[in-house]
């Protein structure tokens, strides 16, 4: 058969065999190798002469003897639809899709809103099999229907604390497991009575977001209040920084450098814009690091990753971004030219400015490299005795520039 479509994905439910289409169960009997996890293989039947493989830990472990049996007849095993945060959707990304053959069954989203009565289509569907519990954060608005895969049977409780928290206590959780099987069963309380510590590993979580008058709601906008950060003074205020990052224009998917993040406000709101962005905090303040960690885990993105030194140095080796931010450090011999040699053409630049000094490397920047040049005077009314004015921050020198297109690339 050559190496056109040697290997085929078949997705497989809690009713086993009874529920495979004939090309699903023509796949399984035909192949010569069967991959699986130890109970998905215990769905199926025996077939004379097949070679069973289950999955060891992590998974990753057996793709080598997978991909080494290139051009044989190979059939993967895997829950619902393979390709939705599923196996086939790792294999997609070793082997070329006209290599490949899918057969999906209902995934977990699918049959949970299906049980539900919940439009698919209005529905956020998300995953915390393996992944940080926090990643549910930027996804917790007033009436947003949630339907998240559950790490294992604690995942329901931890999530119930997290709403209880964050002012979502009044949210309806509705726990369903094993769906689709003999087994298949649902518990429903909201987030403030939930009592049940540990349900079966197989689930799915339906829920449906109730917010209290003071929950803390991530706006869809950009420029989160300052005291929503843990911060000793180094962050970029709130005003400046929706303009930071309009300037930046984050797109999807795209990397971020904060060189000097302080509290990682910028990267933090960078990647609040897509769950598919990422965002690099430059920093070498021990106490600083701490609490950029701490609230890129508040903010529910724990995928933030650090760059622990000072700028230029900490800057070698990493990957290259789409953007860079320098809000500290600016005056240090060679962080401006690093930053931008490190970007591609296409590439944006934005940097800060507060002080006299910082400022005039901004101005010769603009001299060097064109981009825009703002200033930004920001006053905020506070108390005056029994009265009320304004009292202003620190005017903030902003400069944006995007690298041309006829650039040199960046090597690493």
């Amino acid at each position: 058969m050559g190496t056109a479509r040697w290997l085929t994905i078949v997705g497989i439910g809690e009713d086993g065999w009874d529920g495979l289409s004939p090309a699903a169960r023509a796949a399984v009997e035909h192949a010569a190798v069967l991959y699986g996890g130890t109970r998905h293989l215990g769905l199926v039947p025996a077939v004379a002469g097949q070679e069973r493989v289950a999955w060891p830990s992590p998974m990753t472990d057996a793709f080598p003897g997978l991909l080494a049996r290139r051009g044989q007849r190979v059939c993967v095993l895997a829950s619902g639809d393979p390709s939705w945060y599923g196996v086939g959707a790792t294999l997609s990304r070793l082997v070329p899709a006209a290599e490949t053959m899918v057969i999906p069954a209902p995934s977990a989203f699918s049959l949970a809103a299906a049980r539900l009565g919940w439009p698919l289509q209005d529905c956020r569907c998300l995953t915390l099999h393996g992944r940080p519990l926090e990643l549910v954060v930027p996804h917790l608005q007033p009436n947003a229907k949630l339907l998240v895969l559950s790490w294992d049977g604690t995942t329901p409780a931890t999530l119930a604390a997290l709403l209880r928290a964050r002012g979502f206590g009044a949210s309806r959780l509705s726990v369903l497991e094993a769906m689709g099987g003999p087994r298949e069963a649902r518990l429903e309380a909201t987030a403030d009575t939930w009592s049940t510590e540990r349900v079966a590993d197989l689930n799915t979580i339906a829920l449906d977001c109730v917010a209290a008058a003071d929950a803390r709601v991530l706006p869809l906008a950009p420029g989160l209040p300052d005291d929503w950060f843990d911060h000793d003074g180094q962050i970029t205020k709130r005003e400046i920084r929706a303009v930071t990052l309009s300037f930046l224009a984050p797109r999807r998917g795209e990397l971020l450098w904060d060189v000097g993040a302080g509290s990682g406000s910028i990267g933090i709101e960078w990647m609040l814009r897509d769950p598919a962005n990422r965002a690099v905090a430059v920093e070498h303040h021990a106490e600083r690091i701490a609490r950029i960690l701490a609230n890129a885990a508040a903010f529910g993105v724990p995928g933030l990753t650090l760059a622990r030194g000072k700028a230029p140095a900490a800057l070698e080796g990493l990957e290259r971004p789409d953007a860079v931010f320098i809000g500290g450090g600016l005056t240090a011999d060679g962080v401006l030219d690093a930053c931008w040699s490190a970007l591609p053409p296409g590439g944006r630049l934005a940097a800060n400015a507060v002080t006299l000094e910082s400022e005039a490397v901004l101005i010769d920047a603009h001299k060097r490299f064109g981009g825009e040049l703002s200033q930004i005077a920001v006053s905020r009314a506070s108390a005056v005795g029994g009265f009320r004015g304004w009292r202003p921050l620190m005017p903030v020198t902003l400069w944006r520039v995007e690298k041309p297109q006829a650039e040199v690339a960046w090597t690493a």
